[in-house]
């Protein structure tokens, strides 16, 4: 299947907004009461929060479609569009996210791929991101890619609590560690 990335923009936000409501679901709805799940992602997805993610200088959003259809998405973060104080020179992957029906297609690495040039781009040194501490996917997904544990931090969906795992992995790293 042929795969691309396309940036995101404020013409994308209703597309953007389904697609967030739709992989989160996919990914966490089975952990959290419906009740939870529907304020936390009328709260982190509303149209005002993510067109000011798209709107700010240090944050980068794309698509990644699958032939014409979009899969996916990226949001990358720098300077002070960084969740977490981690330093000027550290790229954050807050979101990496593909619907169910594309994953095992490459889009991952993709997406990994964009995120790693992007670093490198902005001259950062460090790229880092949180993820879920029960989604032994993703954490081995991460862990191919160089990323080793350096913290972890709250994420509340909304009164339901959760913990997410922070990861992190020098920049000039190779793209994927060797398998042994």
């Amino acid at each position: 299947m042929n795969t691309s990335l396309i940036p995101c923009t404020l013409n994308d936000l209703d597309c953007l907004r389904d697609l967030c409501i739709q992989t989160f679901t996919q990914t966490f709805g089975a952990t959290a009461s419906q009740a939870d799940l529907n304020e936390y992602l009328t709260s982190a997805y509303s149209t005002e929060v993510l067109a000011s993610e798209l709107a700010d200088p240090n944050s980068f959003t794309y698509f990644a479609l699958a032939g014409s259809t979009v899969a996916g998405y990226l949001k990358l973060n720098v300077g002070s569009a960084q969740t977490e104080e981690i330093g000027p020179d550290a790229l954050e992957v807050q979101r990496i996210y593909v619907l169910k029906d594309f994953k095992k297609y490459g889009i991952g690495r993709l997406f990994m791929e964009k995120a790693l040039a992007t670093a490198k781009e902005h001259g950062t040194t460090t790229i880092w991101l949180g993820v879920w501490e029960h989604n032994t996917d993703a954490l081995g997904f991460y862990r191919h890619f160089g990323f080793t544990q350096f913290g972890s931090h709250d994420f509340p969906i909304a009164t339901e609590p959760q913990t997410d795992l922070l990861m992190s992995r020098p920049v000039h790293l190779p793209a994927v560690t060797p398998a042994f």
